[in-house]
């Protein structure tokens, strides 16, 4: 029996991320070619064997990678392979460019495809399917995220994202006068899938403590709600690249004043 346990966690990402593609593929033929998605793996994990031995001196595990290049080929659009290159290579150069205290402050494939978005909009948008109709490739992929992120201890974090985003498209159907089911809507697409299990749940790029995962996770919804309000259109992903660092530079600054506080000399009454 123990021996079930032994399998490297690291690979679980890797399983879910090729199961929600071939799920979503099969279901909707969401890949516009296989070139594309090919060319985001490759560029991730080439930047990654590049970037880990010059920097660390080895070859880093390529799990990440893989994640961050099959993310970048699952969610990106453009009639052009140099957006999704860029995109991956943005996503995995931020890992070893914007770090703050030996940590990188960004999801990378959240930070490339926010970039390449914002950079050119023109040419790359982003894949916006839902399930439609067809329940079952939502049922399974939920399953198996839910198995796997449980298993990695983040099944808490997905899951109240999930609550406060339902509790928030309420709101924003009061707000705008929209059917509230039109806007769940989104949450049963690969796209969110994506952000669900692996860009809210990264664990590089979270705080610590169990309350401030959930109390990050909750602000995300809560910016992301007020980013759709104003019509913007990829508002999850910019919500997160606007809270996800800023709630790590925070947890810092607190770890540091609670140091100085202890380091204080205490000044007693004699």
């Amino acid at each position: 029996m123990s021996a079930r346990f032994t399998f490297d966690n690291r690979f679980l990402g890797p399983i879910l991320i090729t199961a929600i593609l071939v799920a979503a593929h099969l279901s909707f033929g969401i890949l516009e070619g296989y070139s594309r998605t090919g060319m985001a793996i490759a560029v991730a994990i080439g930047a990654e064997l590049i970037l880990g031995r010059l920097t660390y001196g080895r070859i880093p595990h390529l799990a990440s990678a893989y994640i961050t290049g099959i993310s970048v080929g699952i969610l990106v659009r453009s009639p052009f392979l140099w957006a999704y290159a860029l995109a991956s290579l943005i996503s995995i150069v931020s890992k070893y460019a914007l770090r703050y205290k030996g940590r990188h402050l960004w999801n990378p494939s959240n930070f490339g495809v926010s970039a390449v978005l914002f950079l050119a909009p023109a040419t790359v948008s982003l894949l916006s399917i839902q399930w439609g109709n067809t329940l079952w490739p939502m049922v399974v992929i939920w399953v198996l995220g839910a198995v796997i992120v449980w298993r990695v201890g983040r099944l808490h974090i997905s899951a109240t994202y999930v609550a406060a985003f339902l509790l928030f498209s309420l709101v924003r159907s009061a707000v705008t006068g929209n059917p509230w089911l039109a806007s769940v809507a989104p949450i049963t697409g690969p796209m969110y899938q994506l952000f669900i299990f692996f860009m809210v749940t990264d664990p590089r790029t979270t705080v610590h403590s169990h309350r401030g995962q959930l109390v990050v996770v909750v602000v995300v919804a809560f910016a992301e709600m007020l980013l759709r309000l104003a019509e913007v259109v990829y508002a999850p992903f910019y919500a997160l690249f606007l809270v996800g660092p800023a709630s790590l530079l925070v947890e810092s600054w607190l770890a540091s004043r609670a140091l100085t506080l202890d380091a204080a000399p205490s000044v007693g009454v004699r």
